[in-house]
């Protein structure tokens, strides 16, 4: 250290004119070489490196400005997309709870029905058994009235005459015409 401040001590001594020579000590002309083109570079290079920097430094605070204008917009979108969310899942919550005891509704509803529709068939089937009973009933009736119809007839025309023949159906006739004039 002493030589750094030897050197720049000799350099107030040197004479004017006259003696010009070279400095064998490599130390002490590095040192002042150094000195001087750091001299030159900051005299010089301070206003381009100055204004470099301020231009790094402009660039890096607008991209420090957008990143936290980014970010602010992301968690604006991210607040609404959750606010969204929690709108839909509340809204879905609606309609599985809505369609739950929809189909609930409509299960009954349809269950209603078929027993209905079961009943009324139940009903359909005991009439037309009862109508099938009936007519085969009358069925019956009507072969055994022809029967014995058929078989009274045949009695009457083998016992009988033609003179109680021609009696009986005049009593019938006088019968009928008794109640043709109670009726009137």
């Amino acid at each position: 250290m002493k030589n750094v401040t030897d050197s720049f001590v000799s350099l107030g001594q040197w004479p004017s004119a006259g003696s010009f020579g070279f400095n064998t000590d490599i130390l002490a002309t590095n040192l002042i070489n150094l000195s001087v083109v750091l001299g030159v570079l900051i005299f010089f290079g301070k206003g381009v490196l100055s204004d470099l920097l301020d231009n790094r430094k402009q660039r890096i605070l607008k991209t420090i400005k957008n990143s936290e204008e980014l970010r602010e917009g992301a968690i604006e979108q991210l607040e609404k997309a959750r606010t969204r969310l929690r709108k839909v899942e509340i809204e879905a919550d609606q309609f599985r709870v809505n369609g739950y005891s929809e189909i609930e509704r409509e299960k009954l509803n349809l269950i209603d029905s078929t027993y209905k529709t079961l009943e009324q068939l139940e009903n359909y089937k005991n009439e037309t058994i009862n109508f099938e009973q009936q007519k085969a009933s009358n069925q019956v009736r009507q072969r055994v009235f022809q029967q014995a119809l058929q078989g009274a007839l045949g009695t009457l025309n083998s016992c009988l005459n033609s003179e109680l023949h021609l009696r009986t159906i005049s009593a019938n006739i006088g019968i009928l015409g008794a109640m043709k004039q109670i009726t009137d």
